[in-house]
């Protein structure tokens, strides 16, 4: 090995790419840029209260295909486009791709992508795959190992259902701990170096861990998936030497109504109090009184979407200028579910700032 050659990754010392703090963070020395991003939507999204700022909405949530899944597939295959369009670049340009969504095999990410010709690194996460996503590509880019990456994931509703429920004919009731999956797609473009209209810098990650309370409902993916996300940010804070104050936001995935007060009371057992800086995407989405959607949404697609359409937007602004976002995840299958398992959680923390170039 060429020991001149400067491809080292995770050295905690001043100069290199990376530093790595505690036992699951690492702090970016040489920053990702989001230089851009796009996100679209279905039907029931455009008509909550993000509708305006999405860049594209279905009002067929078909999307003109013939099935559920063959629709998620274009919703991610048609955001990575228009990412790509607004930053000004081809998709020569990009060198990997970092994709992943709920179905089996990830098939929405395989054939949605598969068009772009693009080395493709499959990803799955649950809904938690937009934290791993920009994790993978932050890392990735950070350690020069590409100048630009693509962060891609979506869901669907009718799709996400019939995965890991009832088929929609079926017409099963819904517990009101339910959360409703977002149709959607969210893509981001992760660069070495500024672009034209850089959305935020990556600061750093942490890597969340799975964590199994043994909850087995599949009706209340937030308390699946809270004890994940507070463990992160005990792990988080401990790791960056931070508190709760010094974010303007922190933001988690789609725990709902249910699974934020589950995670209020988790911290509250560290001493740890964020309700004046939490903000939950699924909560955010839609409007419950008038949509109907229980404790609020969920998917891969509903972080994603919020972080494109809304987060970067107030960070571009310079609103919050630091933001730990937290996409959530509840790691099942049909079989784990069938056969009695448990539903573990995952949560993977990306520190995001203000672009101040």
């Amino acid at each position: 090995m060429d020991e001149s050659a400067d491809y080292f990754f995770m050295i905690p010392k001043k100069g290199s790419y990376a530093v790595m703090l505690g036992k699951q963070s690492i702090q970016f020395e040489k920053k990702p840029y989001i230089i851009s991003s796009a996100s679209i939507v279905g039907s029931k999204e455009a008509e909550g209260p993000m509708g305006e700022l999405f860049d594209k909405a279905g009002y067929d949530d078909s999307f003109g295909a013939q099935n559920w899944e063959e629709a998620e597939s274009r919703l991610q295959k048609e955001a990575l486009e228009i990412a790509i369009s607004k930053a000004g670049l081809t998709k020569q340009d990009i060198q990997m791709v970092f994709a992943g969504d709920l179905l089996g095999q990830s098939i929405a990410s395989s054939f949605g992508l598969a068009g772009y010709q693009l080395p493709h690194v499959g990803l799955y996460g649950a809904c938690s795959t937009c934290g791993l996503s920009l994790t993978m590509g932050g890392m990735m880019v950070s350690a020069g190992f590409a100048e630009k990456a693509a962060c891609i994931t979506s869901s669907h509703f009718a799709s996400a259902e019939k995965e890991f429920r009832f088929p929609l004919s079926y017409g099963n009731q819904r517990p009101k701990s339910a959360t409703w999956t977002v149709t959607g797609s969210g893509a981001f473009l992760v660069s070495s170096q500024p672009g034209k209209q850089t959305r935020a810098v990556m600061e750093g990650v942490t890597i969340g861990k799975i964590v199994d309370y043994g909850v087995k409902d599949s009706m209340n993916m937030g308390a699946c998936m809270a004890p994940a996300a507070a463990d992160t940010i005990v792990r988080h804070l401990e790791d960056f030497g931070r508190e709760p104050k010094d974010y303007d936001k922190i933001i988690t995935g789609d725990l709902g109504e249910v699974g934020q007060q589950l995670l209020f009371d988790l911290l509250a057992e560290k001493q740890i109090d964020i309700t004046r800086q939490h903000m939950d995407c699924g909560i955010e989405i839609y409007d419950n009184e008038k949509q109907h959607t229980d404790a609020g949404g969920s998917g891969c697609g509903c972080s994603a979407v919020v972080l494109s359409a809304y987060i970067l937007k107030k960070i571009e602004e310079g609103i919050w200028k630091r933001v730990l976002f937290l996409p959530t995840g509840a790691l099942l299958s049909k079989t784990s579910y069938n056969e009695g398992q448990t539903i573990p959680g995952i949560a993977h923390g990306v520190v995001l700032e203000q672009y101040r170039g």
